[in-house]
């Protein structure tokens, strides 16, 4: 490498530094924008569905708008009422863990193994258990708090989806390949929020399905928990399932809180693994440790709405590296090819 390429790698990562920044500090709004954007990728699919149906656009577009309202406000509503009464009885809920551990260290103690119980009880933060889920939902609900600059920005953007197409066109005329490119980046993303919506839906709705039938308090909110929680690769099933699982622990016996932990297990691998790669395809193209760090960076910088979109978020800029031919080598760095050259082997 000569001089002047390192100063423009220096330039590069200088530039990406500060827009990092600009986008930590301007996170509020930055997280409306990419939630109108993404949001507004999914209900696009079907406002086009509709208008081929003949349904005028005007109609079409109230009927769309109409549908994520409702939607949105009804998922709020029932994740209100059940985070309510959680809460009213959180402190009995920590009351069972903590009597749950004195009977563990009792057993413990029988088989001769002696433990300092006051020391082990100071240390163990029960609130933290059960405390971590309200937090989250706080998280959510100041999302809500954002809900209608959020629904003015999605209306604006899908009354704008017609005429952004003759723009794009207009601005890409003599770039076939950089409109493919944008074309190809726009399909993948609807494509990746239909099918995690669809299997985030799937999951949620059969998981509070299975507490229902195991009894445990509040299915309703565990599988809201679950289903939005999916939109998190690899560690949002296990987030999801932690306040389940340990409500089921201090409310009911052993052997259920294995069952519920079995089908947890295979409700995951099942959807995730089976049913997701065959209607995604491999378009998403991401390596598995790029995703994990990209959870870490966009939600250390927009907050936990930044782990929802990390995925999409970290699938343009690989698009974007793509385009480019200096820029191709990030591009396959980010890519998984792994299954690709196990095929040629």
């Amino acid at each position: 490498m000569d001089s002047v390429n390192i100063r423009h790698y220096f330039f590069y990562l200088a530039t990406l530094v500060v827009i990092i920044a600009g986008l930590k500090v301007a996170s509020e709004i930055v997280v409306i924008l990419f939630l109108a954007i993404f949001i507004s990728s999914i209900f696009s699919t079907l406002l086009r569905y509709l208008e081929r149906k003949h349904i005028p656009r005007a109609i079409s577009y109230v009927l769309v708008i109409s549908i994520f309202v409702l939607l949105s406000l009804l998922l709020a509503y029932i994740v209100n009422i059940s985070l309510k009464n959680f809460i009213l009885n959180l402190p009995q809920y920590e009351k069972q863990l903590q009597g749950l551990v004195v009977q563990i260290i009792a057993l413990g103690e029988s088989y001769g193994v002696v433990v300092d119980k006051n020391m082990i009880l100071d240390a163990l933060n029960f609130s933290s258990f059960f405390g971590f889920t309200t937090n989250i939902i706080g998280s959510i609900g100041t999302f809500l708090s954002k809900f209608l600059l959020i629904v003015i920005g999605i209306a604006f953007i899908l009354a704008e989806s017609k005429s952004f197409e003759k723009k794009l066109k207009v601005i890409f005329k003599q770039k076939r390949k950089e409109l493919e490119h944008f074309k190809e980046f726009s399909h993948n993303i609807q494509k990746y929020f239909l099918v995690k919506t669809t299997t985030s839906f799937l999951t949620g709705f059969i998981i509070a399905i299975c507490l229902i039938f195991f009894q445990v308090d509040y299915p309703v909110l565990w599988g809201v928990i679950a289903m939005l929680f999916n939109f998190v690769p690899v560690v949002g099933s296990i987030i999801a399932a932690i306040p389940a699982v340990l409500l089921s622990l201090v409310s009911l016996d052993l052997n259920t809180t294995i069952a519920l932990i079995v089908f947890y297990v295979v409700i995951n691998i099942s959807i995730s693994n089976i049913i997701e790669p065959k209607l995604m395809g491999k378009e998403l193209g991401l390596s598995p440790l790029v995703i994990f760090f990209s959870l870490i960076l966009w939600g250390w910088v927009l907050g936990i709405v930044g782990m929802f979109l990390a995925v999409p978020i970290t699938m343009t800029l690989k698009i974007a590296f793509s385009t480019n031919t200096s820029t191709q080598w990030i591009a396959v760095l980010m890519s998984d090819i792994s299954h690709k050259r196990e095929r040629k082997v």
